[in-house]
C-alpha cells in the first residue's frame, strides 16, 4: 500500500507539472481567489500570440464635445447614428496606421464631464505591483485634461464589462474639493449650432460652447444617443484650468500629480520630455492603486478591462470644454517584454 501510493503521488505530481506548463488559446477558470480569498475567477494568461494594446472597444459614450459628429478633424462621418457604429468609429481611430501601414492611432474625444470609454484584451493583465497600464493621450505642460481610469476583472467569465468598477486612486482621491458620484444630465439642444445645456446633482447648471469659429457639425450631442437628455456619473476633481492672460487670449488646463489619463504628471508619464509638440505619450497606472466605492484598498489579481472618463466639468474660455483624449490602453510590463 505504501509503494502504491508513492506510486500515485509520483503520479499526480507530474501531471501536474505537465498541465501547468501547458498554454492555452481558450479561457482558463483557475480559482486564484478575489479580494475575499475565495472566489472563482476567470483568468487569460497571455500567449506568445497575446498583444499588449486593446484589442475591442465595448462602449463609447462621450459628453457633448466640440469633436463629438465633428467630421473634420474628429474623424465622423455622420453615420455614426447608433452605438455600434460609434464602437465601431473609435475602434477605427486608434486603429489608423501611416502610409507605411505602422501603427498611428488618432484620438477619441470623451467630451465633457463623465465620457467614457471601455477596453478589453485578449488576456488578462496581471497585478505586478508596478506599474501595469499604460494609456496613450495628448497632454503637454499647460494641457492637461485629466481622466480617471476604472478597471474590472471578467468575474462571471461572459466576456462583457458588466462586472464591478473599481476606480484606480489618484494624487486627487479623498480630498475634499474631490467629488464622489458626481452627476451630470445633458440636454439635448432644440435647434442645430447651439450650445448643450446640463444639470447636476450638486444643484448647479450650464452649458457646453457651440465653437462655430472652429467647427460646423450640428450638434455637440452624440448622434447615436435617442433619448433627449442622458446623465453620466463618475468621479469629479477641482479644475485646473485658468486664463493666464486676463483677457481670455491665453488659457492654461494645469496638471495634477499623478494617477489619471491625458495628464502632464512628472510622476506617471515615465518621463522628463517636455512634449512641447503635443505628440501622443502615454501615463501608466497601478492596479494596485484599485479601490471600492467607499474608497478603501481592493486586491486584484488581475482585470480584463479598463475604463477611461473624462474626470473635469469645466471649459477654457475659446478652448471649449475641458475633454479627455484617447489614443489607446496597452499592457505595459507585455509590452516591455515583447520589445
Amino acid at each position: 500500500m505504501t509503494l502504491r501510493k508513492g506510486f500515485l503521488l509520483i503520479v499526480s505530481t507530474i501531471v501536474g507539472i505537465l498541465f501547468s506548463s501547458c498554454n492555452f488559446d481558450d479561457d482558463i477558470t483557475t480559482d486564484i481567489g478575489g479580494e475575499d480569498g475565495s472566489a472563482m475567477e476567470h483568468y487569460r494568461p497571455a500567449l506568445i500570440s497575446s498583444s499588449p494594446n486593446w484589442n475591442k472597444v465595448y462602449d463609447y459614450t462621450p459628453a457633448p464635445g466640440q469633436f463629438i459628429n465633428e467630421t473634420k478633424t474628429g474623424g465622423f462621418d455622420g453615420t455614426q447614428t447608433t452605438p455600434e457604429a460609434a464602437i465601431a468609429y473609435a475602434e477605427s481611430r486608434m486603429n489608423e496606421v501611416d502610409s507605411k501601414g505602422n501603427p498611428s492611432p488618432n484620438y477619441v474625444s470623451l467630451g465633457g464631464f463623465g465620457g467614457y470609454i471601455v477596453v478589453g484584451f485578449d488576456h488578462s493583465i496581471d497585478n505586478s505591483g508596478g506599474y501595469d497600464i499604460g494609456i496613450i493621450g495628448n497632454s503637454f505642460s499647460g494641457s492637461s485634461e485629466p481622466g480617471v481610469v476604472w478597471v474590472m476583472r471578467d468575474e462571471n467569465g461572459n466576456s462583457q464589462p458588466d462586472d464591478t468598477w473599481y476606480e484606480l486612486a489618484g494624487s486627487e482621491t479623498g480630498k475634499a474639493e474631490t467629488i464622489q458620484n458626481y452627476a451630470v444630465t445633458y440636454y439635448r439642444p432644440s435647434e442645430p449650432k447651439q450650445p448643450v445645456q446640463w444639470t447636476d446633482n450638486q444643484g448647479n447648471s450650464g452649458e457646453i460652447d457651440y465653437l462655430k469659429q472652429f467647427h460646423r457639425q450640428d450638434y455637440y450631442y452624440p448622434l447615436w444617443i435617442e433619448e433627449d437628455s442622458y446623465t453620466l456619473t463618475g468621479t469629479c476633481l477641482e479644475p485646473r484650468n485658468y486664463d493666464a492672460s486676463g483677457n481670455g487670449s491665453y488659457w492654461v488646463n494645469g496638471e495634477y500629480d499623478w494617477g489619471y489619463a491625458d495628464n502632464f504628471s512628472s510622476t506617471d508619464r515615465l518621463t522628463d520630455d517636455a512634449n512641447a509638440g503635443g505628440a501622443a505619450n502615454a501615463n501608466h497606472f497601478k492596479i494596485s492603486d484599485a479601490i471600492d466605492a467607499k474608497g478603501k484598498p481592493v486586491e486584484l489579481k488581475f482585470i480584463d478591462f479598463v475604463k477611461v472618463q473624462c474626470a473635469v466639468n469645466s471649459k477654457s474660455g475659446w478652448l471649449g470644454e475641458v475633454s479627455t483624449e484617447v489614443f489607446g490602453v496597452y499592457d505595459y510590463n507585455l509590452k516591455l517584454k515583447q520589445q
